[in-house]
């Protein structure tokens, strides 16, 4: 974190911890209300309770990875997702001032921090294994992405795009995938030719924006809330410009290898092509995009190694990649010097890959 590296990570947290406590009174909420900690990731976010049984989730963010206008974009999209998408999404809070996004500074912090509060939303996540739930996802993930397709942006509106280049080439926003935790001359190898493969296919695949357009970016079933029948997606942080169907690979992260992923991933598909329209050939794609998140995620453990969950994955994550990697390219090929010549997966891709 910018000029904050030389702080240990608890260090850190008490600081960060002291500035949300001073960053609800921007909110009008009561001084000494209860301010607790709940997940440390790109940013740090707190639940928030006045005693009177209202909730709230305050949001910290990392300094130096979105802008004030990127920000404000991720609210517009909520907003408009809530009134003419069909998909219930968190509702930020104004502070005194009329301002979402309130810069908050913190003793011992060398700038203010963007800080958002939101309403809390109550609900229960689904279980990993539950095919219901994979199929409200693609579901849910159709619904947003009909409304991206026909959404006029306002002219300002600015967030990451998650291309192979962004991702796993030159220009990573979440670090280089060679610094994974436990790097091997076998992971190395076989990462290297995945990543080329990886970059070969989605050459060929394309981004037209029937393909490649404003996505969620982490939809697992940890940001999906079930509500008694309402379906609620929360957490559009990692929100940006992606293929669509990275929203389809990111409902496995950190699981990917385990053998009901296929069944899953299936699920996913039926539930899309209730609401919309998904090709042969682009669900022939999604093993593509499962192992661009794969390795996306094996830099981020690396790049996040603070984190308790990059430390409860960590060596093993990028050791169980290996077969994974080996697998892909046994099924869809080596990587060819042609950047266009790019093999047809065999029949049954998904049934086999990751099981």
């Amino acid at each position: 974190m910018t000029g904050t590296d030389e702080l240990s990570h608890e260090e850190l947290l008490r600081r960060l911890q002291a500035l949300a406590e001073r960053a609800i009174k921007r909110f009008g909420l009561p001084d000494g209300a209860p301010v607790k900690l709940i997940n440390v990731s790109e940013n740090a976010t707190y639940k928030v309770e006045d005693g009177t049984g209202r909730k709230w989730a305050l949001r910290v963010h990392r300094e130096g990875y979105h802008s004030r206008t990127a920000i404000a974009s991720e609210l517009a999209w909520l907003a408009a997702l809530r009134e003419s998408g069909g998909v219930a999404t968190p509702t930020a809070v104004r502070g005194l001032d009329g301002e979402y996004i309130q810069a908050v500074a913190g003793e011992g912090l060398p700038n203010p921090r963007n800080v958002v509060l939101f309403d809390w939303e109550d609900g229960a996540e689904p279980e990993q294994t539950n095919v219901a739930g994979f199929e409200l996802l693609g579901e849910t993930a159709a619904h947003m992405h009909a409304h991206v397709r026909k959404w006029q942006r306002p002219v300002w509106f600015e967030r990451h795009s998650w291309d192979f280049e962004t991702s796993l080439g030159n220009r990573p926003h979440w670090g280089y995938w060679k610094d994974g935790m436990g790097m091997t001359a076998e992971a190395l190898e076989a990462f290297s030719e995945t990543v080329a493969l990886i970059a070969q296919r989605l050459e060929a695949f394309g981004k037209s924006p029937d393909r490649f357009n404003l996505v969620h970016g982490d939809m697992r079933l940890a940001n999906l809330l079930m509500d008694g029948s309402t379906v609620k997606v929360i957490d559009f942080d990692d929100s940006g410009f992606s293929w669509l169907l990275y929203d389809c690979a990111t409902t496995v992260s950190f699981f990917e290898h385990t053998p009901e992923v296929p069944e899953l991933l299936n699920a996913w598909v039926r539930g899309y092509r209730r609401i919309g329209t998904l090709s042969p050939e682009e669900e022939n794609e999604i093993a593509t995009f499962v192992m661009l998140r794969r390795l996306l995620l094996v830099a981020w453990i690396g790049s996040h190694s603070e984190t308790e969950l990059a430390q409860s994955m960590g060596v093993s994550y990028t050791q169980g990649s290996i077969p994974l990697c080996e697998t892909y390219l046994s099924r869809y090929g080596r990587p060819t010097s042609s950047s266009i010549a790019v093999s047809s997966p065999k029949k049954g891709i998904l049934s086999r890959l990751f099981g």
